[in-house]
């Protein structure tokens, strides 16, 4: 076995990788950027070397300075996580020429898989079932129109080398193509060093669904099962969990051994995933289809760890210093169901814009492992750290078990609102909404779910009317309690006067009554002069979380003060709520509501990022949805267009420029 590994990446999965090297008794040696150098994965390795500045092609994708910070550790070894080096065969091999031990596949495997176009020839060979496609090189945007034509609308322009949702484009028409093809270039190039796009057809309504792989140096691979990876954004998956809803034990075993015949073919041994697409639009639902194959660890794989009760990152360590698999084909059992929630930095109450800046707070949900369920928090980052433009947009990945997919969904909600987060936009209410959604519940997904379900974007979970009824007595506790350490603070004029214990909550054009008795142990809420309620709870202010119980319903809310307002976070939506006394309440009816400014002027920068193209120039004329600039943050572009006809007035920002959120590219008349 190993002494020392070096981890080849940065954030949670890095972090992930060192607790499994330190509980098998191996040293690690963490690898950092500018930007990384107090980030968690450093201080838990037992060393650390500076690799360079925050550009990954700067740090984290030169494999030179990988080799050499290996070299000056002695390590041994080299796991590569997933992204950045990950599926690189050059890479795989210049560390076999060096002598050090790759923690993955072979590279002979990684060049056949990891290559989009080259797995989909040899697949075809096998006899795997693939989506109608050209697989040949695309030169030109013309070409690529042809081709398109061919297959016929809608097509998916996909990157060669691409992985993790970038470097895909989806068309409906020409002029889809025309604008999406170079891009699709551009972020092949950027994001893995090659511009190859392919084509294919677009399967309708289908769900995402992936096999597990792991084999070993003596001709030994299993499948451990499938994952539902369906819930997906940009084709960004967001939701995974193991097994699939979908997934019938024949058709588990089908795509099983289809994926165990695939990877035999290319000799393949470590950590895999085959990827496969299920068309809606087959009577059965059962026909699947071949999409690619990753070389690698997924960032999911904590959800078949959790059914499966094996450890894959072990095994991927064990089986590079050549053991063989501790258990067949025969040995694996799923036992009970997985969820995964990937936390982003994104605002979802504005498009889901990429968000960037300081983690001001972050408190995640304590960690729980017991017969009845797991509680499990995977992240890389800390409170007082910075979520950069320069990386991937995850903070953590949330994980819960639980006997039954309701139970493991339900812990995720409970979870989901005791996780904290402040500084920057993050998405957690949402995927609390995607949690309590019927469609999500009932298990009816496609990788069209999010588009589907929130064509208009997300404004919240929508809240019944006994949680705005406790919002409104949790409000005005929150109210009182404040009220009451304000009448105490010391070196007032006369004696203190207790505040009085009713209070009007107003949660957006709803006005609730509420009026406080106490009692031993708790405080009776009377709200429009209805029964009492029951209200059992402790808050401080300046505390994050609100736990308490209603009448027997248990509440977790965050409460944010936010002007003269508070934020009342729970379930998947925020709720502006002020808590007045009656006359008060009685006159605000009669104030001015302010007019917000028009921007309808300016071409706004939406996000923190670098401006990569800008496609007009002062005086031009532009039309509604007209491509006017493009953005790239996050390592994805965005293309700015007009929202109505006018002309140029002033150009403010110029292509290299990098440009913070609200900043002004354009005004015209």
């Amino acid at each position: 076995m190993f002494k020392k590994i070096l981890i080849a990446n940065r954030g949670e999965i890095a972090c992930r990788v060192i607790r499994t090297a330190k509980k098998m008794g191996i040293r690690t040696v963490a690898v950092y950027s500018d930007a990384d150098a107090r980030a968690p994965h450093v201080r838990m390795a037992d060393e650390s070397v500076r690799l360079g500045p925050p550009p990954a092609a700067e740090s984290y994708l030169n494999a030179e300075l990988i080799i050499t910070a290996c070299r000056e550790t002695g390590a041994e070894a080299v796991h590569p996580g997933y992204g950045f080096l990950s599926e690189r065969e050059s890479f795989a091999r210049a560390l076999e020429e060096a002598g050090i031990a790759f923690i993955g596949p072979p590279p002979k495997a990684i060049a056949a898989m990891g290559d989009k176009i080259e797995s989909k020839k040899l697949a075809k060979q096998a006899g795997v079932n693939v989506v109608p496609g050209f697989l040949g090189d695309i030169a030109t945007t013309d070409d690529a129109v042809r081709i398109a034509g061919e297959i016929g609308y809608p097509v998916m322009m996909k990157a060669s080398a691409g992985g993790g949702g970038k470097g895909m484009r989806l068309a409906w028409s020409e002029q889809d193509v025309r604008e999406g093809f170079e891009a699709t270039k551009r972020e092949g190039l950027a994001s893995f060093g090659d511009d190859r796009v392919f084509i294919e057809k677009f399967i309708e309504s289908p769900r995402h669904i992936e096999i597990q792989l792991i084999g070993d140096q003596h001709g030994n691979i299993l499948y451990l099962g499938e994952r539902e990876c369906s819930i997906q954004r940009r084709h960004q998956k967001v939701v995974e969990e193991a097994p699939s809803p979908f997934v019938t034990p024949e058709m588990r075993r089908a795509m099983g051994e289809q994926a165990v015949a695939l990877a035999k073919a290319v000799g393949y041994y470590s950590a895999g995933t085959v990827e496969l697409i299920v068309s809606g639009a087959d009577p059965t639902g059962r026909s699947f289809y071949f999409l690619e194959m990753n070389t690698r660890l997924q960032v999911e794989h904590p959800v078949t760890e959790e059914v499966t009760g094996l450890d894959l990152v072990e095994l991927m360590i064990r089986v590079a210093a050549g053991e063989k698999l501790p258990l067949g084909q025969d040995e694996v059992s799923l036992t009970g169901w997985a969820i995964e929630n990937r936390v982003y930095a994104e605002d979802p109450y504005r498009g889901f814009l990429p968000s960037t800046g300081r983690l001001v707070r972050y408190q995640p949900p304590r960690e729980e492992r017991t017969d009845g369920g797991v509680t499990r928090v995977d992240d890389g980052v800390f409170e007082g750290g910075e979520v950069s433009m320069f990386y991937d947009p995850m903070i953590a990945k949330l994980v819960t078990w639980a006997p039954t997919r309701i139970e493991a969904i339900d812990r995720q909600i409970a979870a989901l609102d005791r996780f904290v987060v402040e500084g920057i936009g993050h998405n957690i209410d949402f995927l609390s909404a995607l949690m309590q959604h019927p469609r999500f519940r009932e298990g009816r997904l496609t990788t069209g779910f999010i588009a589907e379900e929130y064509p208009e974007g997300f404004d919240g979970a929508p809240a019944d009317e006994k949680l705005v009824e406790d919002l409104a007595v949790l409000a005005a506790f929150v109210g009182m309690t404040s009220d009451e350490r304000a009448c105490g603070i010391s070196g007032q004029l006369g004696s203190a006067v207790p505040p009085p214990p009713e209070r009007v909550v107003r949660i957006g054009k709803r006005d609730f009554a509420v009026q406080f008795d106490g009692f031993e142990g708790g405080l009776i809420a009377y709200v429009d002069e209805g029964e009492g309620r029951e209200l059992i709870g402790r808050w401080q202010p300046g505390q994050r979380l609100l736990k308490a119980t209603i009448d027997g319903r248990s509440r977790t809310v965050q409460v944010a003060k936010a002007g003269r307002q508070w934020r009342l976070t729970t379930r998947g939506a925020s709720h502006l709520v002020q808590v007045l006394p009656a006359h008060v309440a009685q006159l605000s009816r009669h104030m001015i509501e302010k007019v917000p400014p028009d921007l309808s002027k300016f071409l706004i920068c939406p996000m923190p990022g670098l401006l990569t193209a800008l496609h007009v120039a002062e005086g031009d004329r532009v039309e509604a949805g007209q491509p006017l600039a493009v953005v790239e943050a996050m390592k994805m572009e965005n293309i700015l267009r007009a929202e109505k006809a006018g002309s140029v007035k002033k150009v403010a920002a110029h292509p290299g420029e990098s440009l913070a959120v609200d900043a002004v590219i354009l005004e015209f008349d």
